[in-house]
């Protein structure tokens, strides 16, 4: 039996956004996941255990190169387009334009143990070197909140966790939904979480791929737009929240030969791409974007004496924010439509968005 296509289908054999034939713009990459730009890999640590329903939380880690290469800069910007939440190592992101080291996503009140729990691996696995030269770490570690399905004061999520994740990382398709970091998560006040998606994009006569890793749980459900229709108002049911208390973390990776700054302008367009689904990006949304790219290696720490840049001119970046548009707002889809009803802590319920009704009202 042929294999389905992971562009459509999920690792469980799941339809994505694709796979039910949603009308979705773009050409994407082979696994539609931020792991078709080489070199990057995603793992996840998923603690969810029927027995106890009020743990309901993890760890996503995302590798921007493979890890022996991770004390090798990678070129970055970062965006906050609502900044009720915490994404870590920016302010260096800022001044240098660059970070090293393994992203990691988890909840609120787990930011210091995942940002302790990369700083471990790297000593672990690049201690040699970063006590060498005398190196320092500023991980990228990122949260949205899960409290109302999770046990947040718990804290749940211990150092094992986070080192199992990172070396959890794999390439190719990705698991979507209720995993990692996004165990928790609510999107739109249906069951959110984790998503992922990519996109080819030709310039220059070269083919480059720019790749999307969002953690959901942001938006009311009357806002919910998909594919340009306001279906969360025709798809009624028990609300969470009376104003927005969710966020948004997006990762943006690419291949292609970008300067920080060109970054930070992708960054910037992840907005529009969660503005497709109907957010406003609320006061107590913490939306916050991080674009990457792999080019323009320069080798493991310390700085060379001189960095040589291949760039691409800012006339041709039109595309790629196109993709970086589509590839957010799909994303997203493929985070809610990979994820089941949960009923977690407290004997809290939250809905999965049913795919079958959402067709309907797209085809009405």
């Amino acid at each position: 039996m042929a294999a389905k296509d992971p562009a459509r289908y999920a690792p469980d054999g799941k339809a994505r956004a694709r796979g039910w034939e949603l009308p979705l713009p773009g050409i994407t990459g082979k696994n539609n996941a931020i792991t078709d730009v080489p070199g990057v890999s995603v793992g996840y640590t998923t603690l969810s255990d029927p027995a106890k329903p009020e743990i309901q939380t993890g760890v996503t880690a995302l590798l921007p190169r493979p890890p022996g290469e991770l004390l090798c800069p990678v070129w970055g910007g970062h965006f906050a387009m609502n900044g009720n939440g915490e994404m870590t190592g920016c302010h260096w992101l800022q001044e240098a334009g660059w970070f090293t080291g393994p992203i990691t996503l988890t909840n609120s009140f787990s930011v210091g143990v995942a940002h302790h729990g990369t700083q471990r691996w790297m000593i672990t696995h690049h201690g040699e070197e970063l006590r060498r030269h005398r190196l320092w770490l500023l991980p990228v570690t990122a949260e949205t909140y899960d409290g109302w399905l999770n046990d947040i004061y718990g804290q749940h999520v211990q150092e094992e966790h986070v080192l199992a994740a990172i070396d959890g990382a794999r390439t190719g398709p990705l698991a979507e939904g209720a995993v990692g970091g996004g165990t928790g998560m609510i999107a739109y006040e249906f069951k959110g979480g984790t998503g992922t998606a990519s996109r080819l994009v030709d310039l220059n006569d070269n083919t480059y791929t720019l790749g999307v890793l969002v953690q959901a749980n942001h938006g009311l459900r009357p806002w919910l737009t998909v594919c340009g229709q306001p279906v969360g108002k025709q798809m009624p049911g028990p609300s969470i929240w009376a104003h927005e208390h969710g966020s948004i973390i997006v990762i943006l990776a690419t291949d292609a030969p970008l300067l920080p700054i060109q970054l930070q302008r992708l960054a910037r367009r992840a907005a529009i791409g969660i503005g497709r689904g109907g957010t406003p990006s609320g006061n107590n949304s913490g939306d916050i974007f991080l674009a990457f790219s792999t080019a323009n290696n320069p080798g493991p720490l310390p700085e060379p004496s001189q960095f040589r840049f291949d760039t691409l001119n800012n006339d041709g970046l039109d595309p790629l924010f196109m993709a970086a548009v589509e590839a957010v707002d799909e994303a997203i889809l493929n985070a809610m439509l990979a994820s089941s009803a949960c009923t977690g802590y407290k004997g809290r319920h939250v809905e999965a968005l049913d795919p079958s009704r959402l067709l309907q009202l797209l085809k009405a």
